[in-house]
């Protein structure tokens, strides 16, 4: 099962979008660009308050994963 990681190595400030990217498979500069727009289009406030609510609760990807082989 997938899980919602924030991605610190690849993201620029927190890591947030970059990890939406890894979870949906796209490259994240399609996610900021999304992101980018949608911020725009609704005044600004309210995905700034999303990326600020998902820095306080998505966590951070871990630095490896143990991978079961059977």
């Amino acid at each position: 099962m997938k899980k919602l990681y924030r991605n610190t190595k690849k993201g620029i400030l927190f890591g947030i979008l970059a990890g939406i990217g890894d979870y949906v498979n796209l490259d994240p500069t399609v996610i900021r660009i999304i992101f980018l727009f949608l911020l725009l289009a609704t005044g600004v406030f309210p995905f700034v308050i999303l990326y600020i609510l998902g820095y306080y609760f998505i966590p951070v990807k871990p630095p490896y994963t143990v991978v079961d082989e059977q």
